[in-house]
């Protein structure tokens, strides 16, 4: 597997990846639990969402990179952080494996390789979130598995 910086002709392939990976979560977790009216009014537009976002992650100059990896010739997942050298902190924002290439490494080898780009850059400490629901066990048994200390945090959703 190839570690290698994005490239803006890796666009489309990582925004279809970014659906693929994160659209169950959006349809099957978050829309069930928090109802029609809230999902409308919240995550509606979630695949738009992710066009708009995704070209925004890699920006250099300001401190925020993506990585891709590539096993076969084909995109198998990415990941974004973005970093402050004043704070000397940095921040994992992403990280997507295509199901195909689930349980083969890509997810340690992206986060991985994020850390020591943060380190580079300065950071002494990182954060990455994700969700407590089931969806998002997997990514909690990989940043447990990675050394990360999870601290929990709520939110909640209410109709008006």
């Amino acid at each position: 597997m190839l570690i290698r910086t994005f490239d803006e002709s890796d666009l489309t392939a990582v925004v279809a990846l970014a659906v693929d990976v994160f659209g169950p979560f959006h349809e099957k977790s978050f829309r069930p639990v928090v109802g029609e009216v809230i999902f409308a009014n919240q995550d509606a537009d979630w695949r738009a969402d992710y066009a708009r976002q995704i070209p925004d992650l890699h920006a250099p100059a300001e401190h925020r990179r993506m990585a891709i990896a590539e096993a076969g010739g084909a995109i198998a997942g990415f990941v974004a952080w973005t970093v402050s050298p004043a704070a000397r902190n940095g921040e994992i924002t992403h990280v997507a494996v295509s199901a195909a290439h689930r349980g083969a490494g890509a997810g340690t080898a992206l986060c991985e390789h994020a850390f020591a780009e943060l380190r580079r850059a300065g950071a002494q400490v990182v954060t990455i979130g994700t969700g407590g629901d089931d969806f998002h066990a997997p990514a909690r048994r990989l940043y447990e598995s990675l050394g990360c200390t999870p601290f929990p945090v709520v939110t909640y959703y209410r109709e008006l």
